[in-house]
């Protein structure tokens, strides 16, 4: 019964490998949580639930052992054609959101994530539910706990994916399973790996990230695992790896689809064996680092085309996390745009500017194909390259026009009209207003100077 002290078990026996891994790591950071967590077969059965997840009505003497309409929408009968169900037809599925509305009769499930199996089968869902209801009337604490879950270290968002991405987030924390965040470029993979290791009792050992893509096979191997001296030509004195300096904290594998798959079958050990062995070394070093990978790429579909791993994206995917594009969230650009101009002006060291409605209308219906990173360097960009107390339309580059100059001459002479304007306004700050010693640093006359800023309208 909801709010016993009985602890919450699993139901049902899970026998493969990674089923089990990954049952145990739900286990152990659901346990004590107050959200509602549950793991669900084909035919609906409860394999799983936390103790916050079994309704009032539940049964004690059944020994939690329900069917999930049962248990959590008070139904004799099933719930009909379940969402969740997509992820066993379709593959390619992440995750499921259900959206049914509030007429009593619906388990409250919020979002559904499937369990592979080491075979590459859907075998069971992680299933996320909404809060129960509570009445209309909050007090402050509760307003203020709500406007929490809308934030989470320098992570920003309201919107529906993005509250549960941050509820994911609390959710994983704590756990030592291995994290795979997968998402566009742009989209804060680094920052909710930054997130996970801030907000986990690791907080205060190390946060390594590595480049998987940018340093070639052996390079790599010698950085994440050492070498002792003499193993190759230039190894002048034995060098520590970066999985022992994370050593109690955490180590973020970005771009980890561009490793080779030599690399791949020696990472795969690490993680099986939780130890390392540096390059030219005999011995083997213990590690205890929890490891978050990430990638832009569709990694199921690499192992669908043998381009990775199976085996090591299933060590790397215990709890997987899926990053929406700006695009799916846009009721989160105004916060977004208003955290950016309050750091890009302190930055600059610029009075706090302000967003027209206009500027603000424009910026959301923008597309932003390089997400939250676009939107971040167009606003310092406008801070920069802009004048005046607010960010009105004409000192923008139309983000949301539909008409768009695709010979090459253009956008050049485009760009350095921008370069040539953010340089002024720098060398303007750097002489404190003065003008003299402005057109002396940018090496041009005096009336040049005084042309410039009025075509480019600087105050």
């Amino acid at each position: 019964m909801a709010g016993s002290q009985q602890e919450s078990f699993i139901a049902y026996p899970v026998t493969d490998p990674i089923l089990a891994a990954r049952m145990e790591a739900i286990k152990q950071l659901a346990g004590g949580l107050s959200d509602r967590v549950a793991v669900l077969d084909r035919e609906f059965n409860v394999i799983y639930a936390n103790e916050s997840a079994w309704s009032e009505g539940a049964s004690q003497q059944s020994g939690h052992q329900a069917k999930c309409y049962q248990a959590f929408a008070h139904r004799a009968d099933p719930c009909g054609t379940c969402p969740a169900t997509k992820v066993y037809d379709s593959p390619d599925v992440q995750s499921v959101a259900c959206s049914i509305g509030g007429d009593g009769t619906a388990c409250g499930m919020r979002q559904a994530f499937p369990l592979v199996s080491s075979g590459g089968e859907v075998e069971s869902v992680l299933v996320l539910f909404r809060e129960r209801p509570k009445p209309e009337k909050r007090s402050s604490v509760e307003q203020e706990d709500a406007t929490c879950k809308s934030t989470l270290g320098e992570l920003i968002g309201s919107s529906e994916p993005m509250r549960e991405v941050l509820a994911m987030i609390r959710l994983v924390a704590d756990s030592p399973a291995t994290v795979l965040i997968q998402g566009e470029s742009g989209t804060g993979k680094e920052l909710v790996a930054k997130t996970i290791h801030q907000t986990s009792y690791r907080r205060d050992k190390p946060f390594v990230v590595v480049d998987c893509g940018s340093l070639p096979e052996t390079l790599l191997e010698s950085e994440l695992f050492g070498h002792v001296k003499g193993a190759f030509t230039g190894a002048h004195a034995t060098k520590r790896g970066l999985f022992e300096e994370s050593d109690g904290g955490t180590i973020f594998l970005d771009e980890i689809a561009d490793t080779t798959p030599v690399f791949q079958a020696k990472l795969l050990r690490v993680l099986q064996e939780g130890e390392i062995r540096p390059v030219g070394g005999n011995q083997r070093i213990k590690i205890d680092a929890r490891v978050i990978s990430a990638t832009n790429k569709d990694l199921s579909g690499l192992v669908q085309s043998k381009g990775f791993r199976q085996d090591l994206y299933y060590r790397l995917a215990v709890l997987p996390l899926c990053l929406p594009p700006l695009r799916e969230r846009r009721e989160d650009i105004p916060l977004l745009v208003e955290h950016f101009v309050a750091m890009s002006c302190s930055r600059h060291r610029q009075p706090l500017r302000q967003v027209s409605p206009e500027v603000m209308v424009a910026l959301t219906q923008a597309p932003w194909p390089g997400n939250v990173r676009e939107l971040q360097h167009y606003i310092e960009r406008a801070v920069v390259t802009t004048a005046g107390p607010a960010l009105s339309c004409p000192d923008l580059v139309p983000v949301g026009a539909t008409s768009v100059a695709h010979d090459l001459r253009s956008v050049s002479r485009g760009a350095a009209t921008q370069a040539e304007r953010m340089h002024i306004v720098q060398a303007l700050q750097q002489a404190g207003g003065n003008r003299v010693k402005a057109a002396k640093l940018l090496k041009i006359s005096r009336a040049s100077l005084y042309n410039k800023l009025r075509s480019y309208h600087i105050q």
